[in-house]
C-alpha cells in the first residue's frame, strides 16, 4: 500500500472519530447549530475529508488530496472562529460546565488534526 493512502487515511479516520465525540459534546451541552452550520459541518467537515479519501485512494490522487486539503482547511477556519474567536454558544468558553471539558478538548483536537491533514494533503496534491 503506498504509505500516503495510509498517512492520509488515518488522519482523516482520526478527524472522523474527534468529529462524532465532539458532535456528542455539542448535543450534550446542548450547543445548537443553524441550518446553515449544520448543512456546513455534514457536507464539509463530516463527508467532505471521507470523499476525498475516497478519490484520492482510488481514482485520481491529485483530486482527492485537493478536496481533502481545502473541506479539511475548511473545517479549521470554521472551527478556530466558532470555537476560539467570536464569543457565542459554540465558543469553548460558554459550554456548559459539565461539558465543557470534553467540548474544548475535541475542539482543539480537531483544530490540530484539521491544520495538519490539511498541510499533509496540499503536499499530496502538490506532487507531481
Amino acid at each position: 500500500m503506498n504509505p500516503g493512502k495510509s498517512i492520509l487515511g488515518a488522519v482523516v479516520i482520526v478527524h472522523l472519530a474527534v468529529s462524532i465525540v465532539h458532535g456528542i459534546a455539542h448535543g450534550r451541552a446542548p450547543v445548537l447549530l443553524s441550518a446553515g452550520a449544520t448543512l456546513f459541518v455534514v457536507a464539509v467537515i463530516l463527508i467532505g475529508p471521507i470523499l476525498g479519501l475516497i478519490v484520492y485512494a482510488f481514482w485520481l490522487p491529485r483530486t482527492g488530496a485537493w478536496i481533502v486539503a481545502v473541506t479539511m482547511a475548511g473545517a479549521f477556519a470554521f472551527g478556530l472562529v466558532n470555537h476560539f474567536l467570536i464569543s457565542g454558544s459554540d465558543h469553548v468558553s460558554h459550554v456548559p460546565a459539565p461539558w465543557r471539558m470534553m467540548f474544548g478538548i475535541t475542539a482543539a483536537l480537531l483544530a490540530v488534526i484539521e491544520a495538519a491533514g490539511s498541510a499533509l494533503a496540499l503536499r499530496y496534491a502538490m506532487r507531481r
